[in-house]
């Protein structure tokens, strides 16, 4: 089991968001691809924040109140964003699973972002490897 790394279990096709996205297309995105999060990548494709579903409530229960949607990603995006490397062992991931409230973790290389990590991928590995 130790030998299995974050690489190996990683989502790469995952969507990507940017700062500028409105809220409404970004919360769509979120919704069809039937993911908790997605990362924002700047002009530059460093990665800017994350945007989860739990970022996304606000606006939209404003969205609801007001029948129009307002803002876009950069206002609504979790900034200090934890992220795990793509060579770590997935018992570091499901230790890091443990001690912190996230079901999703960007996935990064010495390049930047190269893919998404879900507890349930964590979960699935440990499940097979046992």
């Amino acid at each position: 089991m130790s030998r299995i790394r974050v690489r190996d279990i990683m989502r790469t096709d995952h969507p990507v968001l940017s700062p500028e996205t409105p809220m409404r297309r970004a919360v769509a995105t979120l919704v069809e691809a039937r993911t908790s999060a997605a990362p924002v990548l700047d002009e530059t494709g460093r990665l800017a924040g994350l945007l989860t579903q739990k970022d996304c409530f606000r606006p939209a229960l404003q969205a609801g109140y007001h029948a129009e949607w307002t803002g876009r990603v950069a206002d609504h995006m979790t900034r200090a964003v934890m992220t795990i490397d793509a060579e770590e062992e997935i018992v570091v991931a499901a230790e890091t699973f443990l001690q912190r409230a996230h079901r999703v973790l960007p996935v990064t290389d010495a390049a930047g972002l190269c893919g998404m990590l879900h507890r349930s991928d964590v979960l699935a590995a440990l499940l097979r490897a046992g």
